[in-house]
């Protein structure tokens, strides 16, 4: 018999058996101080462009009272137990009415966490009869959900058409056996490279084959289409969307979630979804400081405004200097740079040490080998003048990393 210790301490994962090296800078990295683009890493103030905090309310001083005052009144443990038993509010009822007019749907409801609710909502809407067909670069919570799904799950291209009509076709031949539906899922804002999802010419196709559409627009919520509805409202086929999943974590800058879709099929998800049958209910000062986000991002445009002000500044600098931004059509913006992982860890740690700009790093096994991603999130809160020390920074390190200054084969390790 075989310990599972030993199975974990051979084998840490493909991210975590770089740990003893990344941890505590390149992963697990201590920002302090208050949350904005001017931030402390390691005692030096750094420009940060890793916070999704997309309209800029994490720190406003209007959020700040609210939250502050909801805590007095309230405290955290109000209310006490799952909602179907004991945590039931009238202000839970009201944060998914108000969301529920948000996003012109007939019913939400209100998750305790995005990743944990997007999850269990997958599982609740497929018996093992169903079949599944998502995008291959759906979001870890959504492959999460397709693999408690206990029926067939099929795979298609990352927003290719050709390649979901193929899948499509697969799934109608096995629902033809099994008797079940199709339930077809992608995002409305793929988090990493910052494309939207084809959801138009998806929902073309819905005629033909049937399925239902479940749409996670966590990037997408809050920064496209008006007030904020998200990304099928952007492309002009929200009411085609059957369940519209929505995240507070990003352009709401709190914790929670949510599903808009028909009433009866809401209220099943109520009484279904076990990662909130089982939870304890929202605690108050979240509601009360969701509501409170909500009412300025539906009536203060001025966010909104600023937020794409940053974006398209941001996004034109760079691009004007030559850097590849890939397809991004929305807020997100990844810089892509060809470089190995040691290359990439020198990148990062002299954008950081030596230029004082904090991003994001992704590299092999989540993108392919020889290729270095840096994701900036511009949010409300930045300046054009952060935009210009960014884009002179990432010409700085661009030239460096062609001139081969960073092809040391070890990753540096910056243990404090």
């Amino acid at each position: 018999m075989n310990d599972i210790f030993d199975k974990i301490r051979k084998d840490l994962g493909p991210i975590g058996r770089q740990a003893k090296e990344s941890h505590g800078y390149y992963s697990f990295p201590k920002l302090e101080g208050e949350l904005g683009p001017h931030m402390t890493f390691r005692g030096k103030e750094v420009l940060v462009w890793s916070l999704n905090n997309y309209l800029g309310l994490a720190n406003h001083p209007e959020i700040r009272k609210v939250d502050a005052d909801a805590a007095r009144d309230w405290g955290m443990a109000y209310p006490m137990g799952a909602r179907m038993m004991s945590g039931q509010t009238k202000y839970h009822e009201q944060l998914e009415n108000e969301l529920s007019d948000l996003m012109q749907k007939e019913d939400t409801y209100l998750l305790n966490f995005g990743y944990q609710g997007c999850m269990s909502c997958i599982e609740s809407l497929l018996s093992r009869h169903d079949v599944l067909v998502y995008d291959s670069e759906c979001h870890a919570c959504m492959i999460d959900g397709a693999r408690l799904h206990m029926g067939k799950r099929f795979v298609f291209q990352h927003n290719d058409m050709d390649s979901f009509d193929k899948q499509l076709e697969n799934a109608r031949k096995v629902v033809a056996q099994t008797g079940g539906g199709i339930l077809v899922m992608t995002e409305g804002v793929f988090g990493m490279a910052g494309d939207q999802g084809k959801l138009k010419e998806i929902v073309a196709r819905k005629s033909t084959y049937n399925f239902r559409l479940f749409v996670d627009d966590a990037h997408g919520f809050g920064q496209l289409g008006e007030t904020g509805r998200g990304t099928a409202d952007a492309q002009g086929v929200h009411d085609q969307v059957d369940v519209y999943f929505g995240t507070f974590a990003k352009a709401m800058a709190t914790i929670g979630g949510f599903i808009s879709g028909p009433a009866d099929i809401m209220m099943y998800m109520r009484y279904n979804m076990r990662s909130q049958v089982y939870a304890k209910s929202l605690p108050m000062p979240i509601v009360i400081g969701a509501l409170k986000r909500l009412e300025m991002m539906r009536t203060r445009p001025e966010f909104n405004e600023k937020l794409w002000t940053i974006t398209r500044a941001l996004q034109k600098g760079l691009r004007d200097v030559g850097m590849d931004l890939g397809k991004t059509n929305s807020c997100v913006t990844p810089v892509y740079m060809r470089a190995t992982v040691p290359e990439a860890t020198h990148v990062v740690v002299d954008l950081r040490e030596n230029y004082g700009i904090f991003c994001s790093i992704v590299v092999y096994p989540v993108i392919p080998k020889g290729e270095m991603l840096l994701r900036l999130i511009p949010t409300a809160a930045h300046s054009i003048e952060d935009v210009e020390r960014t884009v002179k920074s990432f010409v700085a390190v661009s030239a460096r990393l062609k001139a081969g200054e960073y092809s040391k084969e070890t990753i540096p390790s910056m243990k404090a």
